[in-house]
């Protein structure tokens, strides 16, 4: 509660009373404090992202979605790290701040494609570094390895326990996550080029990895499922490629711990500190199930057991999804809760809900928006709205329909038509929709008597 008042007073009183300001930083530093996270995101120079990525927007929709912690994204790339070191002023324990007092972290994304045991691989990590300096050195070593200003997330050819040595080479609190460890071409334990465990991936260097991105199409009770993973501590954060509600803090960590970077490479490390994570439903995320896109074939693990990984609408090999992978791995049942697990939260975004009730087809459209800010207006941010404020409350703001929605949300009641190779899912509504989703085996059947 402390922290909520201090976050709030501090870009009033930045340029009227700096003393003040200062003070709240400190006390910010001393007092262990609900701190809620999103420490994966890119900015405008990394492929396929908005090119209105900004420090000013990053800040703007942040607060707005109610995180107080954000990564700063693709420091590596020579025109960003200027842009983040003109418009941010690091302090003395390893975090960066706006002119208003928001916190960033120093954080980046590269991707490593090698051959090892005979199969291609292709991994991303997020990068996390104690500082500008600790940067700035990872950088000069990528920069002796390849090119760097081509991709906010560079490609590199070197393997993942190079990517150690570099990283315990510069700093011991330089922290390498794995990240969406489960997506197909890119994770860890994807089903295209991924490893069966971390330490076939890392060798005697396992030892230095302490969390793992489980990414948007999967949940926490899904890695509980694999026995080898309880060392892990399991974060969850946005990848965002777009400053927008619905992409940033979509899934985030939250932290009860000092507002250090020690302290948060200490929780991320030990588990001590690390409070939980939001989460999206795995279904929303877009590789849950498996399929081919291109004929628009979504199967169930079972179902595509039953057509040998084949799309049975073209004979191509369908791209086998997180739950299909999960179940591959599992060793114990669904259901299974390890004594040192965290919780975890599941939320759709706000505007995904505005989008379900008002029944429209675009997340961007105005009537989306208009909602959307009559309920910001009202509470604050989008995380209260969706976690905290009573029934009673959001009646007096909006509609009996909405409120309904976000309570059902909040409850996880919301049905989602899952994600399959590369499509997001879809948060249904409509009553028939639900019954489809319900049914992915007669979902299968018509896709396939169109062919």
């Amino acid at each position: 509660m402390i922290y909520n008042y201090i976050e709030m007073l501090i870009p009033i009183l930045t340029t009227a009373n700096r003393t003040f300001n200062k003070l709240c930083i400190t006390l910010r530093k001393c007092i262990p404090m609900n701190i809620l996270s999103d420490l994966h995101i890119h900015s405008r120079y990394s492929r396929a992202c908005s090119k209105q990525i900004s420090i000013d927007n990053l800040e703007k929709y942040a607060r707005i979605k109610g995180l107080n912690l954000l990564g700063t994204g693709d420091f590596t790339h020579p025109e960003w790290i200027k842009e983040l070191k003109s418009k941010l002023q690091e302090d003395d324990e390893g975090i960066l701040r706006t002119k208003t007092g928001f916190p960033f972290l120093m954080q980046t994304e590269i991707s490593l494609i090698y051959t090892a045991a005979g199969k291609g691989r292709r991994i991303h990590y997020v990068v996390l570094t104690p500082g500008l300096e600790t940067a700035d050195q990872f950088t000069d070593e990528l920069g002796k390895r390849g090119r760097l200003d081509y991709d906010g997330r560079p490609i590199f050819g070197f393997d993942s326990k190079e990517l150690i040595d570099i990283t315990q080479g510069i700093s011991k609190e330089t922290m390498v996550i794995p990240a969406h460890v489960w997506t197909p071409y890119f994770g860890l334990f994807g089903s295209k080029t991924g490893f069966d465990t971390v330490e076939e991936c890392f060798g005697e260097k396992s030892k230095h990895i302490y969390a793992l991105e489980t990414g948007i199409s999967s949940d926490p009770a899904m890695n509980w499922r694999i026995s080898g993973l309880d060392k892990y501590n399991l974060v969850s954060f946005s990848d965002m490629h777009s400053f927008w509600p619905w992409r940033i803090g979509r899934e985030a960590t939250v932290f009860d711990c000092n507002f250090t970077y020690g302290s948060i490479f200490n929780a991320l490390k030990t588990g001590r500190g690390l409070a939980g994570t939001v989460e999206v439903k795995p279904d929303y995320g877009k590789y849950h199930l498996d399929g081919h896109a291109a004929c628009k074939v979504c199967m169930t693990p079972s179902e595509s057991k039953k057509h040998n990984n084949i799309c049975p609408a073209c004979g191509k090999p369908i791209t086998i999804g997180v739950l299909n992978r999960v179940e591959e791995l599992a060793d114990r049942p669904e259901g299974t809760k390890p004594d040192n697990a965290k919780d975890f939260q599941t939320l759709i975004p706000l505007s995904e809900i505005i989008k379900g009730v008002f029944g429209v087809s675009m997340l961007t459209s105005k009537k989306v928006w208009g909602e959307y800010y009559n309920l910001i207006n009202a509470f604050g941010n989008e995380f209260s709205i969706l976690r905290d404020i009573p029934r009673e409350k959001l009646e007096e703001i909006t509609s009996k329909a909405m409120a309904d929605g976000i309570i059902r949300n909040r409850e996880e009641k919301i049905k989602v038509r899952a994600g399959y190779d590369g499509e997001y899912g879809v948060p249904l509504f409509d009553e028939n929709e639900v019954a489809e989703a319900k049914a992915p085996a007669k979902r299968l059947q018509r896709n396939l008597g169109d062919f």
